[in-house]
């Protein structure tokens, strides 16, 4: 009864160790009831309590559901979203229904107002730790965006003004709560955590943090050796730019953040993508000079590339970004429809959520007499819109997308045509300019075509379209009638060529 006493004891002052509370700050200096002040290597006993610490009252899960957990490392290295391991020891942690969810985090720098294509497979790789039972926690860098990532940086960044920073975050916040809120979990009936994000700031607790302090206490077990042989700093230090001290720190600055959650959380896995690799390592090194233990691990995933080893994710207009304020459903989807044969089975693999069974049936249909074009692509587009706009949004993208499909039978309406307005050219005429007008000369003064005589061309040719519908007769003019809902026209040059023109 004594023993039992006592371990319940020793149980329960380092359950508190680990706890975390998101009003109290973080201070120096490292204190670890597991281990003395003089930090000695801990026994075997201490290991084993320190792994027990991982699931506390608040993380209580059924046995059923952990025996059922899939292997999220095994998905991941499947479907070609796996480059790296800091130990193996990840894989089995995964799985082992003796061992309690990971947590799980990753890190977004708030850059800009929204995250953007390149930042959305560290999404889909929490949404698959959350889809497979564990906890996951995305961290928005408050603090390390004022010192700026040089990892795949050529340039320093430029330093963002405090209203910038709080209008990016908020952005970010927003799109990282609305995507993996609604992320389904592979155990529904287990607790109520699983499944969940959680969305912190480190600028929380940097803010407190002095520089004295953390040089004494974290910086010292930083060999400088070792920072510069990572790959961000050589890169840059071989560049004609060079790199700035202030640069220079931020991989210890991101090493740190994963200790504090590790410490103060319990969150024992930092992913991230192939060029965070020296960022991560950082992390899980101070935690075990530090902490002295094991049991922090660093999973990597791939950059986005296309086949011909160039970048994914960026179009003729910039970047494809996540925010429909900034890039609307209907523009995101016909992104990913117009992906290469040669890339859409990859990305279906590392971008989608389908059973790997039903890609491959895809696959062997492009292969098959009788294959529609664009099938793979249309499931593409349609399952990472849903993913990131939701149900709603796809439905207004493949309502866009019918509707400005020249001769689609669907009826236009206002909402629907100004929903693409943003998208395609506009201009603003009054009624009284526009009714009775023919359809020639609006196409001229709309800035849909160059001339008239273009205009009658393309007319005779069959591809000039009002509303969808084919402009048959030169001597069409405008009606009241025509007019959308009494604001809009819809004029089209052919399949792709369209010009929106508000009604004054």
């Amino acid at each position: 009864m004594a023993a039992a006493a006592a371990a319940a004891a020793v149980t329960a002052a380092a359950s508190r160790a680990f706890f975390y509370n998101q009003r109290t700050l973080f201070h120096f200096p490292f204190t670890n009831p597991l281990y003395s002040s003089a930090r000695t290597t801990p026994s075997l006993k201490a290991r084993r309590l320190f792994s027990s610490l991982t699931s506390t009252q608040n993380d209580v899960v059924s046995v059923e559901s952990l025996r059922h957990r899939p292997n999220v490392v095994d998905i991941l290295d499947e479907r070609g979203l796996l480059e790296s391991l800091t130990s193996d020891h990840l894989r089995v942690a995964c799985s082992d229904p003796s061992l309690p969810p990971l947590k799980v985090y990753c890190g977004f720098d708030p850059t800009a107002q929204s995250l953007h294509l390149g930042n959305l497979l560290g999404i889909i790789v929490l949404s698959w730790f959350q889809r497979c039972g564990h906890q996951v926690v995305a961290l928005i860098g408050g603090a390390t965006v004022r010192v700026g990532d040089p990892s795949g940086k050529s340039l320093e960044r430029p330093e963002l003004d405090p209203e910038t920073l709080v209008k990016n975050t908020k952005g970010i916040t927003e799109i990282i709560s609305r995507i993996l809120g609604r992320t389904p979990i592979s155990n529904p009936g287990s607790d109520s955590n699983l499944g969940s994000v959680a969305i912190l700031n480190n600028y929380d607790w940097w803010k407190e943090v002095r520089l004295l302090d953390f040089l004494k206490e974290v910086g010292r077990f930083a060999r400088v050796g070792t920072m510069m042989a990572k790959e961000s700093v050589r890169k840059r230090l071989e560049s004609e730019q060079g790199m700035s001290y202030t640069e220079f720190t931020y991989q210890l600055l991101q090493g740190y953040d994963f200790l504090h959650l590790f410490d103060k959380m319990r969150v024992s896995v930092q992913i991230g993508g192939s060029d965070q690799w020296g960022n991560i390592t950082a992390g899980t090194e101070l935690i075990r000079k530090i902490l002295q233990v094991d049991g922090a691990y660093g999973l990597t995933f791939p950059l986005l590339l296309k086949s011909d080893g160039t970048k994914f994710g960026k179009s003729e207009d910039g970047a494809i970004w996540l925010s429909p304020s900034m890039l609307s459903p209907f523009k995101f989807y016909q992104y990913f429809f117009s992906v290469p044969d040669s890339d859409v089975v990859r990305f279906l693999k590392i971008l989608t959520f389908l059973d790997m069974e039903e890609i491959m049936e895809l696959e062997r249909d492009m292969k098959r007499p009788g294959y529609v074009p664009n099938t793979a692509q249309r499931r593409l587009a349609e399952e990472v819109t849903r993913f990131v706009h939701g149900e709603e949004g796809l439905i207004e993208a493949l309502k866009a997308t019918e509707a400005l499909r020249p001769g689609a039978e669907t009826k236009l309406d206002w909402q629907t045509i100004e929903g693409i307005a943003e998208d395609v050219p506009s201009c603003a005429l009054a009624y009284d300019q526009v009714l009775n007008l023919s359809l020639v000369d609006l196409s001229v003064s709309s800035g849909l075509l160059e001339s008239k005589s273009a205009a009658r061309r393309l007319l005779k040719q069959g591809g000039l379209y009002l509303n969808n519908s084919r402009v048959d007769s030169e001597s069409k003019r405008v009606e009241a009638d025509d007019i959308v809902d009494g604001k809009v026209l819809l004029l089209s040059a052919g399949k792709k060529n369209k010009v929106v023109v508000r009604i004054a």
